[in-house]
């Protein structure tokens, strides 16, 4: 039983820090998240850029692996702490999030699918909700 209060009392603090901006660490999540996002979308830009990507196609790749784990993870955590996990999974940021780091696993997959890592691009639309936006947005 207290493993089930500590379980608990765990995905309470994360849902907390993660949903929410009205803590220290709250803030801080959503700084470091908003900072991945856009060093992300920007090194996605860059790698458009034929001769970058030429040049530098090793750093790209492991650039671009090491924010489809860090997303992933943001993602399983938002799931794993979420009140209704499959609300979230369903809603606008949730399958954004998700095909945000969809392409990546499904180019290892599926070779012929790396058109489809343009899809990355969808990654800037998650800066709203850490800037919380979409209240502004639907105002305007």
């Amino acid at each position: 039983m207290a493993k089930t209060r500590t379980l608990s009392s765990w995905r309470l603090r994360l849902n907390r820090i993660i949903f929410e901006t009205d803590t220290t660490l709250g803030r801080l999540f959503d700084v470091i998240l908003l900072w991945s996002i856009v060093l992300s979308v920007l090194a996605v830009f860059l790698e458009s850029v034929p001769v970058l990507r030429e040049q530098y196609a090793l750093i790209f790749n492991i650039v671009e692996w090491t924010f489809t784990l860090l997303f992933s993870v943001e993602y399983v955590l938002r799931l794993s702490c979420a009140r209704q996990p499959r609300k979230y999974a369903t809603s606008f940021y949730g399958v954004v999030d998700l095909l945000a780091v969809l392409p990546s696993f499904l180019s290892l997959l599926v070779p012929s699918i790396q058109s489809l890592m343009v899809i990355r691009a969808l990654r800037l639309l998650r800066i709203f909700r850490v800037l919380k936006l979409s209240r502004h947005l639907s105002e305007g």
